[in-house]
């Protein structure tokens, strides 16, 4: 099993750093150490625990054959996000996130699989026919799908979880899930109610630091479940 990052070395990316105390949801009371200069400080101790909790679960659920959907949509984090899913072989979406994609998954996987076909053609020449003005449409039409679901061409079937890097940021994620009974492990700051979700990490979610550090134990975790699969 992976292990979770070395308190010290939580302390090192900054993890540590809560919101403002004046931004602050109560049901974070529990992992809240202190508070200094009018910002809260996470308990990284406990932080760990849950961190770990969270790893578990994730090499788990990979080891027994089942996808992890992970979303982070804000500029810092969806770009390291999209390159560890990708990297791992896992759906993500670090776009917007459209209402619908779990409760309309049906309508979902038709645009994947136009999205796919439309690939296949342009990469096979088949688009070579058409006028120019049509090419272009259908370049339009390719940016547009990748765009919305470039990101789900692993996932053929509903997701069995959903990673998430700061749900006050991915609220219709989050409630899209709880409606489909999909467990939700996330990232939680000072300023979310982490009973929102089923395997909380506290930590700082605006760190470049800390989004590097859970990825990669995210990573690891994943590729764990990989080496396992029953």
């Amino acid at each position: 099993m992976s292990n979770a990052p070395r308190v010290e070395d939580m302390l090192k990316a900054g993890m540590h750093f809560g919101h403002r105390t004046n931004r602050w949801h109560p049901k974070m009371e529990q992992f809240i150490f202190t508070s200094k200069n009018g910002v809260y400080i996470i308990d990284l101790k406990k932080a760990r625990e849950k961190f770990q909790e969270a790893l578990d679960f994730i090499t788990k659920l990979v080891a027994e054959n089942k996808s992890i959907l992970f979303v982070g949509t804000k500029n810092q984090v969806s770009g390291p996000l999209k390159k560890m899913a990708s990297a791992v072989g896992q759906p993500y979406i670090s776009g917007k996130w459209l209402g619908g994609y779990l409760t309309n998954f049906a309508i979902v996987k038709k645009s994947v699989k136009k999205y796919l076909d439309l690939m296949e053609k342009r990469d096979t020449g088949k688009l070579e026919k058409y006028t120019k003005k049509e090419r272009l449409d259908f370049e339009r039409d390719i940016n547009k799908l990748e765009l919305r679901v470039g990101g789900l061409t692993a996932l053929n079937k509903m997701p069995d979880a959903l990673f998430i890097w700061d749900i006050k940021e991915e609220v219709t994620a989050v409630k899209e899930a709880q409606q489909k009974n999909i467990p939700i492990i996330a990232v939680c700051d000072t300023n979310v109610n982490p009973e929102e979700v089923n395997y909380p990490i506290p930590g700082n979610d605006d760190s470049t630091k800390t989004i590097k550090l859970v990825l990669d134990a995210v990573q690891e975790a994943v590729e764990d479940g990989k080496k396992n699969v029953k």
